[in-house]
């Protein structure tokens, strides 16, 4: 009979520690990922601007590719006005998706 108290005693006590041990590891996990959320939002602007930088040099690089054909008498203006037009609408409209997604 005491042997069987001593065994339900322990078998308590190691239910109670792998409960402490898992909650424990659990508040890190979760201290963990709260670092890396910060981590990640502290780079959504900056990752955002280079976007808008960019998709202005291909507006600018693109504005005097167009003008140069245009003045060169070159008859493909509009395929390369909708190209760069394109790519850059493409780089403005990521900036703002990405601020939305992270809901910054």
């Amino acid at each position: 009979m005491k042997t069987m108290f001593n065994k339900t005693k322990k078998m308590i006590a190691s239910a109670l520690f792998a409960t402490l041990a898992t909650t424990t590891a659990n508040a890190q996990g979760v201290q963990g990922i709260t670092a890396a959320e910060s981590s990640l939002l502290a780079y959504v602007d900056p990752v955002a601007s280079l976007c808008l930088v960019i998709g202005a040099v291909v507006g600018l690089i693109g504005g005097v590719r167009v003008y140069i054909k245009w003045n060169s008498g070159d008859q493909d203006i509009n395929k390369e006005l909708m190209g760069w037009g394109g790519s850059c609408l493409f780089l403005v409209l990521v900036s703002v998706i990405i601020k939305a997604f992270f809901g910054v």
